[in-house]
């Protein structure tokens, strides 16, 4: 054990004259106490290893080419057989467009839907705005035909998705231009369908100087413009209310329900402003009948080529039947986003076919 007196001069590092210690008479100091170099063991001396740089072996080279040629070969494969199911869609299409074309004649389209199980009471479409020039004029005349061919059908609500709005902009053109669509395939206004069309907070359409009179055609077809300011914007709005109301003591909040919040929602999204009336076919002239609009639609038709809902409000297809008209691979004739006849009869055969599970 090393002695005290020894450990305060290593410590200090001074001896009792004041000079300091020199690396010898530290080294002397600490050697009493270190052991015998002869008694420690010894360890052979370890080789360094050198470091060859091996070479990549033949073999991995061609399992590295094998398996840069399965991948090719895989992609070709797929490659060829997405194009063939591309041509053959393509090409099924284009043999519906010309065997099942309506001719604007309201006759052939119901042979069209004669001998399906059912139709939808309330059908919904999704379009959507473009950016050409007269992507206006191209949407008014898209929507005019889907009303064509859905009074043809014998569908009595069509109500239209488009996410800017802009059609609730322009109620009057739109009900000009689908009151001239109709012309061309009824003719005459007295031979025309009775049409409503109205928005949410919108009042029914009634073009000014029409003359009443009574009509021969006795179908009708109400319609309903929405947009993405139906969807959250409404509920938002609707809790914002119901929230002052029980605040100010007006409702209590054990009486705001699913019932209720359903039905405000509904009674917001699908009335207008004032209440839609239309002749029934055992009506005087003159005598309106009230016509119920079915708060959610039976079929959802969306014009695209992928399924895109595009912000359609929520509460409106919670049991609605959506169909795709445009398929996913119809890049190769382009046409996958366009509104055309045979996807609109496909979506209705679609429909006819589908198995109602609601839930279970």
């Amino acid at each position: 054990m090393v002695s005290q007196r020894d450990r305060e001069l290593f410590r200090d590092d001074i001896r009792a004259r004041g000079t300091k210690l020199s690396a010898a008479d530290r080294e002397n100091l600490l050697k009493p106490y270190l052991p015998d170099p002869s008694e420690l063991p010894r360890r052979p001396p370890q080789r360094r290893k050198k470091t060859i740089a091996r070479k990549t072996p033949i073999r991995t080279f061609l399992k590295s080419q094998l398996h840069q040629l399965i991948y090719t070969l895989i992609h070709i494969f797929f490659g060829i057989a997405v194009r063939l199911v591309q041509s053959f869609h393509a090409i099924v299409d284009r043999i519906f467009a010309i065997v099942y074309y309506h001719h604007r004649t309201p006759e052939l389209i119901r042979k069209d839907v004669k001998n399906l199980d059912r139709l939808p009471e309330h059908l919904s479409v999704i379009l959507s705005l473009r950016k050409e020039e007269d992507a206006l004029a191209v949407l008014m005349d898209e929507v005019a035909e889907l009303a064509a061919w859905s009074v043809s059908a014998g569908i009595p609500v069509l109500s239209v998705y488009e996410k800017s709005g802009v059609l609730k902009s322009c109620i009057p053109t739109l009900h000009r231009v689908i009151t001239t669509k109709l012309s061309t395939y009824y003719g005459g206004a007295s031979q025309q369908p009775e049409l409503q069309l109205f928005a949410p907070h919108h009042p029914v359409y009634q073009p000014h100087g029409e003359t009443s009179f009574e009509k021969s055609n006795t179908d009708s077809l109400t319609m309903l413009l929405l947009s993405a300011t139906d969807g959250r914007e409404t509920f938002v709005d609707l809790t914002k209310t119901l929230t002052e109301m029980s605040q100010n003591g007006k409702l209590s909040p054990d009486d705001i329900t699913l019932e209720l919040v359903d039905a405000e929602i509904s009674e917001i999204t699908t009335q207008p402003s004032q209440g839609i009336t239309t002749r029934a076919t055992n009506s005087r002239p003159g005598h309106d009948a009230v016509v119920s609009v079915k708060p959610e639609p039976d079929l959802l038709l969306v014009f695209k080529p992928f399924l895109k809902l595009d912000g359609y409000p929520p509460w409106h297809i919670r049991l609605t039947e959506m169909y795709c008209t445009g398929y996913k691979t119809n890049s190769v004739t382009g046409y996958g986003e366009f509104v055309e006849y045979q996807g609109f009869l496909r979506g209705l055969w679609h429909y006819a076919g589908a198995q109602m599970r609601f839930g279970r």
